[in-house]
Protein backbone atom coordinates (compact mmCIF):
# COMPACT_ATOMS: atom_id res chain seq x y z
CA UNK A 1 0.00 0.00 0.00
CA UNK A 2 2.73 2.79 0.43
CA UNK A 3 4.59 1.82 -2.40
CA UNK A 4 0.95 2.19 -4.71
CA UNK A 5 0.64 5.56 -2.62
CA UNK A 6 4.42 6.64 -3.08
CA UNK A 7 3.55 6.00 -7.36
CA UNK A 8 0.28 7.67 -6.93
CA UNK A 9 1.68 10.46 -5.27
CA UNK A 10 4.88 11.51 -7.06
CA UNK A 11 4.48 14.99 -8.34
CA UNK A 12 2.51 16.15 -5.57
CA UNK A 13 5.42 15.63 -2.80
CA UNK A 14 7.25 18.54 -3.10
CA UNK A 15 8.72 19.67 0.55
CA UNK A 16 10.28 15.45 0.47
CA UNK A 17 11.25 13.03 -1.73
CA UNK A 18 8.62 9.60 -0.39
CA UNK A 19 10.92 7.12 -2.36
CA UNK A 20 13.91 8.47 0.10
CA UNK A 21 11.79 8.53 3.24
CA UNK A 22 10.60 4.65 2.27
CA UNK A 23 14.17 3.68 1.88
CA UNK A 24 15.43 5.13 4.93
CA UNK A 25 12.99 4.92 6.95
CA UNK A 26 12.31 1.33 6.07
CA UNK A 27 16.22 0.42 6.69
CA UNK A 28 16.23 2.52 9.93
CA UNK A 29 13.09 0.17 11.35
CA UNK A 30 14.70 -3.13 9.99
CA UNK A 31 18.12 -3.09 11.46
CA UNK A 32 17.93 -0.66 14.55
CA UNK A 33 16.11 -2.97 16.86
CA UNK A 34 18.95 -5.87 16.61
CA UNK A 35 21.65 -3.78 17.85
CA UNK A 36 22.09 -1.27 20.92
CA UNK A 37 23.00 2.36 19.89
CA UNK A 38 22.66 1.41 15.81
CA UNK A 39 20.01 3.85 16.09
CA UNK A 40 22.36 6.44 16.75
CA UNK A 41 24.92 5.52 13.75
CA UNK A 42 22.15 5.04 10.48
CA UNK A 43 20.33 7.69 8.70
CA UNK A 44 16.87 8.09 9.70
CA UNK A 45 15.57 9.93 6.96
CA UNK A 46 16.64 12.44 4.20
CA UNK A 47 15.05 15.57 5.58
CA UNK A 48 17.92 16.48 7.63
CA UNK A 49 17.85 20.29 7.22
CA UNK A 50 14.11 20.13 6.71
CA UNK A 51 12.32 22.28 9.31
CA UNK A 52 8.39 22.26 8.27
CA UNK A 53 5.91 21.21 10.47
CA UNK A 54 4.22 17.80 10.49
CA UNK A 55 0.48 17.90 11.25
CA UNK A 56 0.52 16.17 14.90
CA UNK A 57 4.27 15.65 15.35
CA UNK A 58 5.62 17.60 18.37
CA UNK A 59 9.44 18.23 18.58
CA UNK A 60 11.41 18.84 21.04
CA UNK A 61 14.65 18.68 22.48
CA UNK A 62 15.89 16.46 25.11
CA UNK A 63 18.67 17.84 27.56
CA UNK A 64 20.50 14.48 28.96
CA UNK A 65 21.85 14.62 31.93
CA UNK A 66 24.88 12.37 33.00
CA UNK A 67 23.69 9.06 34.47
CA UNK A 68 24.63 7.87 38.27
CA UNK A 69 26.76 5.25 39.08
CA UNK A 70 25.17 3.08 41.68
CA UNK A 71 26.94 0.14 43.04
CA UNK A 72 26.98 -2.11 45.82
CA UNK A 73 30.66 -3.91 45.14
CA UNK A 74 33.20 -4.15 42.68
CA UNK A 75 31.52 -7.13 40.56
CA UNK A 76 30.64 -5.78 37.19
CA UNK A 77 32.13 -1.61 37.60
CA UNK A 78 33.93 -1.50 34.60
CA UNK A 79 31.15 -3.09 32.36
CA UNK A 80 28.80 -0.56 34.37
CA UNK A 81 30.82 2.22 33.43
CA UNK A 82 31.32 1.21 29.61
CA UNK A 83 27.59 1.15 29.29
CA UNK A 84 27.18 4.90 30.74
CA UNK A 85 29.58 6.29 28.93
CA UNK A 86 28.27 4.46 25.22
CA UNK A 87 24.70 5.89 26.76
CA UNK A 88 26.36 9.55 26.65
CA UNK A 89 28.36 9.79 23.62
CA UNK A 90 25.52 8.06 21.70
CA UNK A 91 23.45 11.68 22.33
CA UNK A 92 25.51 13.36 19.75
CA UNK A 93 23.14 13.69 16.33
CA UNK A 94 26.25 14.45 13.94
CA UNK A 95 27.00 10.85 14.09
CA UNK A 96 24.73 9.56 12.50
CA UNK A 97 25.90 7.87 8.23
CA UNK A 98 26.45 10.72 5.40
CA UNK A 99 27.39 10.07 2.28
CA UNK A 100 29.26 13.24 1.42
CA UNK A 101 32.82 11.09 1.28
CA UNK A 102 31.30 8.32 -0.60
CA UNK A 103 29.82 10.48 -3.20
CA UNK A 104 33.32 12.44 -3.75
CA UNK A 105 35.00 8.85 -4.15
CA UNK A 106 32.80 7.32 -6.55
CA UNK A 107 32.49 10.17 -8.42
CA UNK A 108 36.56 10.45 -8.03
CA UNK A 109 36.74 6.58 -9.39
CA UNK A 110 34.25 7.55 -12.58
CA UNK A 111 35.92 10.46 -13.83
CA UNK A 112 38.80 9.05 -14.64
CA UNK A 113 37.55 5.89 -16.71
CA UNK A 114 38.72 3.38 -14.51
CA UNK A 115 34.88 1.64 -15.04
CA UNK A 116 35.57 1.00 -19.00
CA UNK A 117 38.95 -0.40 -18.38
CA UNK A 118 37.21 -2.69 -15.91
CA UNK A 119 34.43 -3.67 -18.37
CA UNK A 120 36.89 -4.23 -20.97
CA UNK A 121 39.63 -6.94 -18.09
CA UNK A 122 38.39 -9.94 -16.37
CA UNK A 123 37.24 -9.25 -13.55
CA UNK A 124 39.68 -11.22 -11.47
CA UNK A 125 42.37 -9.50 -13.20
CA UNK A 126 42.65 -6.38 -12.63
CA UNK A 127 45.66 -3.93 -13.84
CA UNK A 128 47.52 -1.22 -12.62
CA UNK A 129 45.95 1.76 -13.86
CA UNK A 130 47.71 5.01 -15.60
CA UNK A 131 47.68 7.97 -13.91
CA UNK A 132 49.12 6.33 -10.43
CA UNK A 133 48.02 9.38 -8.19
CA UNK A 134 47.31 7.49 -4.71
CA UNK A 135 48.59 4.53 -3.41
CA UNK A 136 45.06 3.05 -2.66
CA UNK A 137 44.24 3.57 -6.08
CA UNK A 138 45.97 -0.42 -6.84
CA UNK A 139 44.90 -3.48 -8.14
CA UNK A 140 44.42 -4.40 -4.54
CA UNK A 141 42.01 -1.69 -3.65
CA UNK A 142 40.01 -2.16 -6.32
CA UNK A 143 39.59 -6.14 -5.85
CA UNK A 144 38.84 -5.62 -2.60
CA UNK A 145 35.77 -3.46 -3.53
CA UNK A 146 34.80 -5.26 -5.66
CA UNK A 147 34.47 -8.35 -3.80
CA UNK A 148 32.44 -6.30 -1.30
CA UNK A 149 29.91 -6.04 -3.72
CA UNK A 150 29.90 -9.66 -4.85
CA UNK A 151 29.65 -10.39 -1.11
CA UNK A 152 26.47 -8.04 -0.81
CA UNK A 153 24.81 -10.21 -4.06
CA UNK A 154 26.00 -13.00 -2.84
CA UNK A 155 23.69 -12.61 0.87
CA UNK A 156 20.89 -10.89 -0.88
CA UNK A 157 20.77 -14.10 -3.08
CA UNK A 158 20.74 -16.67 -0.29
CA UNK A 159 17.32 -14.90 1.55
CA UNK A 160 16.05 -13.39 -1.20
CA UNK A 161 13.65 -16.13 -2.78
CA UNK A 162 10.76 -14.00 -4.80
CA UNK A 163 9.87 -13.78 -8.00
CA UNK A 164 11.48 -11.27 -10.12
CA UNK A 165 9.32 -9.85 -12.06
CA UNK A 166 10.88 -6.69 -13.37
CA UNK A 167 14.29 -8.26 -15.13
CA UNK A 168 16.94 -6.75 -12.51
CA UNK A 169 19.58 -8.58 -11.16
CA UNK A 170 20.18 -9.85 -14.63
CA UNK A 171 23.93 -8.76 -16.11
CA UNK A 172 27.23 -7.04 -14.49
CA UNK A 173 26.88 -3.55 -13.63
CA UNK A 174 30.40 -2.51 -12.65
CA UNK A 175 29.10 1.42 -11.87
CA UNK A 176 26.75 0.19 -9.46
CA UNK A 177 28.77 -2.67 -7.97
CA UNK A 178 31.92 0.34 -7.49
CA UNK A 179 29.45 2.07 -5.87
CA UNK A 180 28.20 -0.94 -3.24
CA UNK A 181 31.79 -1.88 -2.52
CA UNK A 182 32.49 1.40 -1.54
CA UNK A 183 29.16 1.86 0.56
CA UNK A 184 29.96 -1.47 2.15
CA UNK A 185 33.69 -0.26 3.13
CA UNK A 186 32.88 3.42 4.50
CA UNK A 187 29.74 1.79 6.31
CA UNK A 188 31.91 -0.47 7.63
CA UNK A 189 34.77 1.91 8.93
CA UNK A 190 31.78 4.02 10.52
CA UNK A 191 30.24 1.57 12.20
CA UNK A 192 33.83 0.24 13.96
CA UNK A 193 34.68 3.38 15.42
CA UNK A 194 31.83 3.54 17.69
CA UNK A 195 30.53 0.12 17.92
CA UNK A 196 34.10 -1.32 18.55
CA UNK A 197 32.14 -3.98 21.41
CA UNK A 198 30.21 -5.02 18.86
CA UNK A 199 33.15 -7.23 17.05
CA UNK A 200 33.77 -7.28 13.28
CA UNK A 201 32.11 -10.51 12.40
CA UNK A 202 28.78 -8.97 13.67
CA UNK A 203 29.58 -5.11 11.92
CA UNK A 204 30.67 -6.99 8.94
CA UNK A 205 26.88 -8.89 9.01
CA UNK A 206 24.94 -5.62 9.61
CA UNK A 207 26.61 -3.74 6.95
CA UNK A 208 25.93 -6.69 4.02
CA UNK A 209 22.25 -6.75 5.63
CA UNK A 210 22.39 -2.64 5.19
CA UNK A 211 23.28 -2.93 1.38
CA UNK A 212 21.24 -5.74 0.48
CA UNK A 213 18.57 -4.99 1.96
CA UNK A 214 18.75 -1.25 0.08
CA UNK A 215 19.10 -2.76 -3.25
CA UNK A 216 15.38 -5.21 -2.36
CA UNK A 217 13.93 -2.13 -1.53
CA UNK A 218 14.05 -0.83 -4.90
CA UNK A 219 13.28 -3.99 -6.53
CA UNK A 220 10.13 -4.29 -4.26
CA UNK A 221 8.68 -1.21 -5.60
CA UNK A 222 10.01 -2.05 -9.27
CA UNK A 223 8.33 -5.32 -8.56
CA UNK A 224 5.26 -3.43 -7.32
CA UNK A 225 5.04 -1.53 -10.71
CA UNK A 226 5.59 -4.14 -12.70
CA UNK A 227 2.73 -5.91 -11.37
CA UNK A 228 0.41 -2.97 -11.34
CA UNK A 229 0.95 -1.86 -14.79
CA UNK A 230 1.33 -5.44 -15.94
CA UNK A 231 5.01 -5.09 -17.87
CA UNK A 232 6.26 -7.86 -19.44
CA UNK A 233 9.42 -8.88 -21.28
CA UNK A 234 8.44 -7.28 -24.66
CA UNK A 235 9.91 -3.72 -23.66
CA UNK A 236 13.13 -4.33 -24.89
CA UNK A 237 11.69 -4.96 -28.54
CA UNK A 238 12.60 -1.83 -29.86
CA UNK A 239 10.47 -2.01 -33.41
CA UNK A 240 7.19 -1.64 -31.67
CA UNK A 241 6.31 2.41 -29.39
CA UNK A 242 5.94 1.70 -25.49
CA UNK A 243 2.60 2.19 -24.22
CA UNK A 244 1.13 4.48 -21.63
CA UNK A 245 1.40 2.24 -18.72
CA UNK A 246 5.34 1.56 -19.81
CA UNK A 247 6.13 5.60 -20.27
CA UNK A 248 4.03 5.60 -16.27
CA UNK A 249 6.73 3.14 -14.89
CA UNK A 250 9.69 4.75 -17.15
CA UNK A 251 8.64 8.02 -14.97
CA UNK A 252 8.68 6.26 -11.92
CA UNK A 253 11.90 4.74 -12.76
CA UNK A 254 13.15 8.28 -13.49
CA UNK A 255 12.10 9.34 -10.02
CA UNK A 256 13.91 6.23 -8.14
CA UNK A 257 17.13 7.39 -9.85
CA UNK A 258 16.60 11.06 -8.84
CA UNK A 259 16.21 9.43 -5.15
CA UNK A 260 19.09 7.31 -5.46
CA UNK A 261 21.41 10.11 -6.97
CA UNK A 262 20.19 12.31 -4.18
CA UNK A 263 21.31 9.75 -1.32
CA UNK A 264 24.03 8.16 -3.60
CA UNK A 265 23.01 4.56 -2.90
CA UNK A 266 23.27 1.83 -5.53
CA UNK A 267 20.49 0.36 -7.25
CA UNK A 268 19.92 -3.08 -8.31
CA UNK A 269 22.31 -4.02 -11.52
CA UNK A 270 20.17 -3.87 -14.78
CA UNK A 271 18.52 -0.80 -13.73
CA UNK A 272 20.48 1.60 -16.38
CA UNK A 273 19.09 -1.33 -19.04
CA UNK A 274 16.31 -1.47 -18.28
CA UNK A 275 15.49 2.07 -18.02
CA UNK A 276 17.06 3.02 -20.89
CA UNK A 277 15.04 -0.02 -22.72
CA UNK A 278 11.82 1.90 -21.64
CA UNK A 279 13.37 5.19 -22.89
CA UNK A 280 14.09 4.68 -26.50
CA UNK A 281 10.25 2.43 -26.56
CA UNK A 282 9.07 5.66 -25.25
CA UNK A 283 10.98 8.44 -26.01
CA UNK A 284 10.70 10.83 -29.46
CA UNK A 285 14.53 10.77 -30.50
CA UNK A 286 15.09 14.48 -29.77
CA UNK A 287 14.05 13.98 -26.24
CA UNK A 288 16.07 10.28 -25.61
CA UNK A 289 19.27 11.86 -26.97
CA UNK A 290 18.97 15.27 -24.68
CA UNK A 291 18.26 12.76 -21.51
CA UNK A 292 21.12 10.76 -22.39
CA UNK A 293 23.80 13.81 -22.90
CA UNK A 294 22.00 14.55 -19.21
CA UNK A 295 22.53 11.53 -17.44
CA UNK A 296 19.10 10.39 -16.72
CA UNK A 297 20.07 7.65 -18.64
CA UNK A 298 23.20 6.30 -19.19
CA UNK A 299 24.21 3.86 -21.99
CA UNK A 300 24.42 0.37 -21.39
CA UNK A 301 26.72 -2.97 -23.12
CA UNK A 302 23.77 -4.74 -23.14
CA UNK A 303 20.80 -2.30 -23.67
CA UNK A 304 23.00 -1.20 -26.87
CA UNK A 305 23.95 -4.27 -28.23
CA UNK A 306 21.06 -5.74 -28.51
CA UNK A 307 19.68 -2.29 -30.55
CA UNK A 308 22.09 -2.43 -32.70
CA UNK A 309 21.41 -5.91 -33.22
CA UNK A 310 17.64 -5.78 -33.64
CA UNK A 311 16.45 -2.97 -35.32
CA UNK A 312 16.49 -2.89 -39.47
CA UNK A 313 18.42 0.10 -41.05
CA UNK A 314 15.37 1.88 -42.32
CA UNK A 315 16.69 5.99 -42.48
CA UNK A 316 15.00 6.52 -38.82
CA UNK A 317 16.66 3.25 -37.30
CA UNK A 318 19.76 4.39 -38.93
CA UNK A 319 19.71 7.93 -36.89
CA UNK A 320 18.72 6.34 -34.29
CA UNK A 321 21.69 3.72 -34.09
CA UNK A 322 24.51 6.17 -35.26
CA UNK A 323 23.00 9.36 -32.96
CA UNK A 324 24.00 6.29 -29.79
CA UNK A 325 27.14 5.07 -31.06
CA UNK A 326 28.62 9.01 -31.06
CA UNK A 327 27.78 8.78 -27.74
CA UNK A 328 29.08 6.09 -26.68
CA UNK A 329 32.51 6.25 -24.70
CA UNK A 330 35.44 5.55 -26.73
CA UNK A 331 36.27 1.90 -25.78
CA UNK A 332 32.81 0.31 -24.92
CA UNK A 333 32.21 2.27 -28.45
CA UNK A 334 35.06 0.10 -30.42
CA UNK A 335 33.57 -3.08 -29.31
CA UNK A 336 29.92 -2.39 -29.93
CA UNK A 337 30.33 -1.23 -33.24
CA UNK A 338 30.62 -4.72 -34.73
CA UNK A 339 27.33 -5.36 -34.07
CA UNK A 340 26.57 -2.96 -36.90
CA UNK A 341 27.12 -4.17 -39.87
CA UNK A 342 26.08 -0.63 -42.03
CA UNK A 343 28.86 1.37 -44.40
CA UNK A 344 28.15 4.05 -42.12
CA UNK A 345 29.67 2.27 -39.11
CA UNK A 346 32.63 1.01 -41.46
CA UNK A 347 33.17 4.58 -42.31
CA UNK A 348 33.26 4.98 -38.32
CA UNK A 349 35.64 2.40 -37.58
CA UNK A 350 38.03 3.05 -40.54
CA UNK A 351 38.39 6.31 -39.47
CA UNK A 352 39.10 5.17 -35.86
CA UNK A 353 41.60 2.81 -37.63
CA UNK A 354 43.42 5.19 -39.50
CA UNK A 355 43.77 7.55 -36.78
CA UNK A 356 45.26 4.73 -34.40
CA UNK A 357 47.57 4.07 -37.00
CA UNK A 358 49.30 7.75 -37.90
CA UNK A 359 49.02 7.25 -33.96
CA UNK A 360 51.47 4.61 -34.09
CA UNK A 361 53.62 6.00 -36.29
CA UNK A 362 54.07 9.42 -34.01
CA UNK A 363 57.15 11.71 -35.95
CA UNK A 364 59.00 8.65 -37.73
CA UNK A 365 60.02 9.44 -40.69
CA UNK A 366 60.13 8.00 -43.85
CA UNK A 367 63.09 6.51 -43.68
CA UNK A 368 63.03 4.14 -47.39
CA UNK A 369 61.24 4.93 -51.04
CA UNK A 370 57.90 4.12 -50.83
CA UNK A 371 56.87 1.88 -54.15
CA UNK A 372 53.75 3.36 -55.94
CA UNK A 373 50.30 2.12 -54.57
CA UNK A 374 48.34 3.78 -57.11
CA UNK A 375 48.05 2.91 -60.30
CA UNK A 376 46.77 6.91 -61.16
CA UNK A 377 48.76 9.78 -59.65
CA UNK A 378 46.91 11.51 -56.76
CA UNK A 379 47.63 15.61 -58.18
CA UNK A 380 46.86 16.19 -53.64
CA UNK A 381 50.71 16.29 -51.75
CA UNK A 382 48.29 15.88 -48.68
CA UNK A 383 46.90 12.47 -49.67
CA UNK A 384 50.10 11.24 -51.36
CA UNK A 385 52.12 11.98 -47.89
CA UNK A 386 49.41 10.26 -45.92
CA UNK A 387 49.38 7.18 -48.50
CA UNK A 388 53.16 6.87 -48.33
CA UNK A 389 52.75 7.29 -44.55
CA UNK A 390 50.28 4.13 -44.31
CA UNK A 391 52.47 2.32 -46.76
CA UNK A 392 55.19 2.17 -44.42
CA UNK A 393 53.31 1.11 -41.63
CA UNK A 394 52.11 -1.28 -43.32
CA UNK A 395 55.44 -2.37 -44.61
CA UNK A 396 56.70 -2.64 -40.73
CA UNK A 397 54.37 -5.05 -40.02
CA UNK A 398 52.44 -2.75 -37.89
CA UNK A 399 48.90 -4.44 -37.12
CA UNK A 400 47.59 -3.42 -34.09
CA UNK A 401 44.03 -4.85 -34.47
CA UNK A 402 45.69 -8.40 -34.85
CA UNK A 403 44.72 -9.34 -31.60
CA UNK A 404 42.12 -6.98 -30.00
CA UNK A 405 38.68 -8.63 -30.24
CA UNK A 406 36.82 -5.01 -29.74
CA UNK A 407 37.89 -4.19 -33.51
CA UNK A 408 36.98 -6.69 -36.24
CA UNK A 409 39.97 -5.67 -38.72
CA UNK A 410 38.10 -8.50 -41.49
CA UNK A 411 34.97 -6.64 -40.61
CA UNK A 412 36.01 -3.18 -41.91
CA UNK A 413 37.53 -4.56 -44.81
CA UNK A 414 34.25 -7.12 -45.82
CA UNK A 415 32.38 -3.93 -45.15
CA UNK A 416 34.34 -1.53 -47.06
CA UNK A 417 33.81 -3.87 -50.04
CA UNK A 418 30.44 -4.15 -49.92
CA UNK A 419 29.81 -0.55 -49.96
CA UNK A 420 32.54 -0.01 -53.28
CA UNK A 421 30.47 -2.38 -55.11
CA UNK A 422 26.62 -0.83 -54.61
CA UNK A 423 28.47 2.39 -55.32
CA UNK A 424 30.00 0.72 -58.50
CA UNK A 425 26.25 -0.73 -59.22
CA UNK A 426 27.91 -4.31 -59.52
CA UNK A 427 26.68 -7.43 -57.51
CA UNK A 428 28.98 -9.01 -54.49
CA UNK A 429 29.28 -12.79 -54.43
Amino acid sequence: QIIRWISDNLSTCHSFDPIQEFIIASLYCRLCAETPNLDKLLPYTSLLDWIGIIPGVTCSTDIISLPVLEFQNSTGFWEKLNSNLESVKYAEPHLHYHSNVLRREWHNLSEESILIDLILCSFGDFCLFTNQREERRTTAYLRSIFENAQKVLLHLDTWDSEERLAPLFQEEDYQQQLLMGLMVAQLKDHLMRHLQYVGKKKIDEIVLDYVANLLNLVHRIMKEVWRRYQLHSCIFCFNERGSAEEFTVFHIMSRILEAANGLCMPLPPGFHTLHLGLGIRCLPLHTLLHYIDTGVLRLTETCVSKLLKDLDDTEKNEKLKLSIIMRLPEALGQKLCQFWNHPINANFIARKYVKFLLEKLGNRQCTRPIPERLSVPVEFLPLNYLINMLAEIEDQGVHPYENQDHVNVRFVEETALKHTMARLGLKYS
